[in-house]
């Protein structure tokens, strides 16, 4: 049995907030946006309908949590969800919080503006404040 392994693309853009029992949380590393994505730890799996009717409904309920904590920490104006993967095969679902001042609005936020580092402190505060919130459901934050 092949041990999941994440994505180079994902792995390079991305830091690990913890995992759900089916999905891993990683946070994006663009501070223009609020932008989590779930990935589930299944080998192999390109699209949602690949999954089993369990893992489904669990990556259902972990994106639900997920987009209902965004949403609690953050108000955006809409929340967007995709599971896009034109460029990266191995299924994941973006949860982006979305502004009317942000710096893409009302347009899709993929190649609408460079992305945008984080300052340590700024991310260290995201991260603790996900983390926290996301506590519960399953979830256990990575050390």
């Amino acid at each position: 049995m092949a041990m999941f392994e994440l994505h180079p693309q994902l792995l390079a853009d991305t830091l690990l907030l913890g995992k759900f029992d089916l999905s891993w949380v990683l946070l994006h590393r663009d501070a223009n946006y609020p932008w989590c994505i779930l990935v589930p730890a299944r080998e192999d799996v390109r699209e949602i309908h690949h999954l089993d009717t369990e893992d489904q409904y669990a990556l259902i309920r972990e994106s639900s949590h997920l987009a209902e904590v965004m949403t609690d920490l953050f108000a955006p104006k809409k929340m967007n969800l995709a599971a896009l993967g034109n460029r990266v095969p191995q299924l994941h679902l973006h949860h982006v919080a979305r502004f009317e001042n942000d710096a893409a609005w009302p347009n899709p936020i993929w190649g609408a503006v460079p992305a945008l580092d984080y300052q340590a402190a700024d991310l260290a505060h995201r991260v603790a404040k996900l983390r926290g919130a996301l506590v519960g459901e399953g979830f256990q934050a990575a050390v």
